[in-house]
């Protein structure tokens, strides 16, 4: 019968992790190949027998989670995020379904569940949401105010820019983020309206250098504190190990204590039976 903690023991080795970690970077140079018509018109047969046995790797280990956690495997959400990347995968991709077959290459995403960094930055983010969420409205009030106005203000002279309020919208995402804004809209417009930069500079500054900052502020800070709890719990494991260690010390330190002192017993007693 297989030992079910034992098992658990020699999956979560860092031995399987890497295992693992380079199958899915083998799997990933596999799928890259794929693309090639030459490369798939010499070897296509045997890159697709290694990309089959690539995905078998990866049922094979979500099955051994499975068996080893049991109920538990789902309340860790990686374990989660690689049974649907992988699960995607195993679906047929013939007719209209034909498109999952390049949603093969998620699998590469789980490198994020395998690499611990990789998964202090995804948490970081994920944890940044909810303030996320309130920059995003405080945005999107911002486009629309700026979209408004704009579509107002140019509409006459430039409609293909600023003739709906979805093209100023489109247009002031543009500008945001500095492709092509200067000489490709604010300069042409300038042209028509030179009092234009009024309206333009203070939505790049405002837009541009604090909100976007402001998202990046909030990331880095979730970023941080995974980084700092992630030590909190490493530093309180090495408590726990260390603590474990010097009971076991001084159990036996005990034990032997008391070897010493039956010993000593004895020999009192037969010293006092030759005595007499």
């Amino acid at each position: 019968m297989i030992d079910r903690a034992s098992l658990t023991r020699w999956i979560e080795r860092p031995v399987f992790s890497d295992f693992i970690f380079g199958v899915i970077i083998f799997n990933a140079v596999l799928l890259g190949l794929e693309t090639s018509p030459h490369v798939m018109a010499e070897a296509g047969w045997m890159i697709v027998t290694l990309d089959s046995a690539c995905l078998a790797i990866f049922v094979a280990e979500i099955l051994l989670k499975i068996f080893c956690y049991g109920r538990d495997y789902p309340k860790d959400g990686w374990n989660v995020f690689d049974f649907l990347v992988v699960g995607v995968a195993l679906v047929p991709g013939g007719g209209s379904l034909s498109v999952l077959r390049a949603l093969r290459i998620l699998r590469v995403l789980r490198v994020i569940s395998v690499a611990p960094r990789l998964r202090r930055v995804v948490e970081g983010f994920v944890s940044a949401l909810p303030g996320m969420g309130s920059v995003f409205l405080l945005m999107a009030i911002l486009f629309y105010i700026g979209a408004v106005i704009a579509t107002k203000l140019f509409a006459t002279a430039f409609p293909e820019w600023f003739g709906t309020l979805g093209r100023s919208a489109y247009s002031l995402f543009q500008i945001m983020t500095l492709e092509s804004w200067s000489m490709g809209i604010v300069r042409p417009v300038m042209e028509v309206y030179p009092q234009a930069w009024v309206f333009f500079v203070p939505f790049i500054m405002v837009t541009t250098f604090a909100v976007v900052n402001l998202l990046v502020g909030l990331i880095v800070n979730s970023m941080q504190d995974a980084h700092q709890e992630e030590e909190i719990l490493r530093t309180e494991a090495y408590r726990d190990e260390v603590l474990a260690r010097l009971a076991e010390i001084e159990r036996r330190l005990a034990a032997q204590t008391g070897e010493n002192a039956d010993s000593a017993g004895i020999r009192t007693a037969a010293t006092s039976d030759t005595k007499n």
